[in-house]
């Protein structure tokens, strides 16, 4: 895995949802082999930890990476302000397989979503199934538009776009697609991977769990596989994020 520590210039960092905020880092053209599905490591001024924040774009010379404010780090993080230098570990991780000539279903939930923005630029027409709780949480849907993916808005509440849950959409639409790639919470995540394994569609996944170093050292990130008929404990952030989905062991 090759990864490197950059000193990037912030250009941006607007509030875009509710404790959602779009971060733009500036980046030598050429000089960013990003794949879509990995993650970068920011490091926070006043924390020992970095915080992995997962690659929505990386484009003309523009890192973007859309986070949620969970906490004290990424609270540090929405303060940051233009001009400041940021940091950062990228690129990190395996990403998506995507296969020209293959119709894919990008599906995100919630922070998951912004990953499959850039995935979405790597494929052909895909269909881009986003969910999240309610309105005040959506974001990025006319990125999608101008990426040329067939947008689908799902809300659990109804607030916009359908009500329901992703795997309701998917459902649907899984006769029209070749392949599911989804980055969300576990639960959906699992619910996608049953949705797939039911109808012999392939699947893959990022799962999103904590760690510390990102380049797998301290083995804080670890999650169950099956390989080869036996279980076997692998690290999201050396090995993933991004999974066969019938290969984790929910």
């Amino acid at each position: 895995m090759k990864y490197d520590v950059r000193q990037l210039t912030l250009i941006s960092n607007d509030k875009i949802a509710d404790g959602i905020y779009d971060m733009r880092l500036e980046y030598a053209q050429d000089d960013l082999p990003v794949s879509c599905g990995q993650f970068a490591h920011v490091y926070v001024p006043g924390k020992s930890l970095r915080r992995p924040i997962s690659v929505c774009d990386c484009s003309d010379g523009v890192l973007r990476l859309v986070y949620q404010v969970k906490g004290e780090g990424t609270k540090i993080m929405s303060a940051m302000k233009p001009g400041e230098k940021v940091d950062v570990l990228v690129p990190l991780g395996n990403g998506f397989d995507i296969q020209k000539g293959k119709k894919y279903c990008l599906i995100g939930g919630g922070i998951g979503v912004p990953p499959m923005l850039y995935t979405a630029k790597q494929c052909d027409s895909p269909v881009a199934i986003t969910g999240f709780r309610d309105e005040s949480l959506v974001i990025l849907q006319d990125d999608f538009k101008s990426a040329g993916a067939e947008t689908v808005l799902v809300t659990d509440n109804g607030s916009a776009g359908a009500k329901g849950f992703v795997t309701d959409i998917l459902k649907e639409r899984i006769n029209e697609i070749d392949e599911v790639c989804a980055c969300g919470p576990t639960p959906m995540l699992k619910a996608v991977a049953e949705v797939c394994r039911e109808y012999g569609k392939p699947c893959q996944i990022s799962l999103e769990e904590r760690m510390a170093c990102g380049i797998g050292a301290c083995l804080v990130c670890a999650v169950k596989v099956r390989k080869n008929g036996e279980e076997i404990m692998q690290h999201v952030c050396k090995n993933g994020p991004v999974f066969n989905a019938e290969e984790v062991v929910f």
